[in-house]
């Protein structure tokens, strides 16, 4: 099996890492000191389950590496639509590319099924420039369940989880589903193949929707915005309104809104992606998260105002920061 990871940062070079583990060909591709580290080093991962070192092939330029069987995307979402020049050299007619991405994918409504089967999510896929680069019949979703960081070039912090949910958009059970699952477990990984990801898609974006633009409005932490009443509560009503999207195409969570709001205060003073992205002067992540979910609420008529809200209030924020 042939593997490429684009866009490997603290995600991407842990699971090429554990794919280099595992025994299959693998090439990180990555560019600046992280690069550099990791061509003289390999990548060295620090984590609780054990530490170690994958000494695979690293460069920043797709055209070495040539077609794979799979590619994992490791980019932002909002980097999709500019990667084609990145991503074109690793294709052949049966590679699978592999979105390890928050919120809503470009592939959503690809072989759903139903009234809305085929609808392009504008705010993630506009006028189609994402599937124009990355057709939705190459997509595997990916929902992660793992927290990593750099702690600097070259060098990975495992900090919890092992769980990378993949899924077909038609909720089949397919053999390059299987065989990416397997790899993944054989490098110590966990990565069950659900029959509607979809499910974990709307599970995983019930905290990034609320928890990512009010961390970044309020520069706050997960313990602080739990524990403050104020944004406690338009927390539990996005989570709310957000479930009534969910709901209305299909969809059920299976987990209670106070229990996630548990889960997220106990994860401590942790800052979101979206803050640290702002602290850093990045592009905010956030028509993936809040955008489409508002446009999902229009073609169900769905009433979510404090979304709306949210939603004008860091889409400002977000213009603001990449100005």
């Amino acid at each position: 099996m042939k593997v490429a990871v684009l866009g490997a940062g603290a995600i991407g070079a842990y699971v090429g890492a554990a794919l280099h583990r595992a025994g299959a060909d693998v090439h990180l591709i990555a560019r600046g000191p992280h690069l550099a580290a990791m061509r003289q080093h390999g990548v060295r991962v620090l984590s609780p389950r054990g530490d170690f070192t994958a000494r695979t092939h690293a460069t920043d330029d797709p055209a070495e590496v040539g077609p794979v069987d799979f590619v994992l995307l490791g980019l932002k979402a909002n980097s999709y639509a500019a990667c084609g020049p990145l991503i074109e050299p690793l294709l052949h007619d049966t590679t699978a590319v592999i979105a390890a991405q928050n919120g809503i994918p470009w592939w959503y409504f690809h072989r759903h099924g139903g009234p809305h089967d085929g609808h392009r999510v504008e705010s993630v896929d506009p006028g189609g420039a994402v599937s124009a680069v990355i057709a939705p019949s190459r997509a595997i979703g990916c929902v992660v369940y793992a927290a990593t960081e750099l702690a600097g070039p070259g060098v990975v912090r495992h900090l919890e989880g092992t769980r990378f949910s993949i899924g077909e958009p038609d909720r089949t059970v397919s053999a390059r589903c299987t065989a990416f699952g397997e790899a993944m477990v054989a490098g110590g990984l966990k990565c069950p193949v659900e029959p509607d990801l979809r499910n974990d898609i709307w599970l995983k974006l019930l905290g990034n929707i609320s928890f990512n633009p009010i961390s970044a409005l309020a520069r706050a932490t997960m313990r602080q915005m739990c524990l403050h009443g104020g944004t406690r509560r338009v927390i539990e009503i996005m989570m709310t309104e957000t479930l009534a999207v969910a709901e209305a195409l299909g969809c059920r969570v299976g987990v209670s809104i106070e229990r996630r709001l548990a889960g997220a205060e106990r994860v401590g003073d942790h800052r979101t992606s979206t803050l640290q992205d702002l602290e850093r002067g990045k592009p905010l992540e956030l028509d993936v998260l809040l955008a489409a979910v508002v446009e999902l609420a229009e073609i169900t008529d769905v009433p979510v105002p404090t979304l709306r809200t949210v939603h004008a209030i860091s889409d400002l924020l977000a213009l603001r920061t990449a100005a």
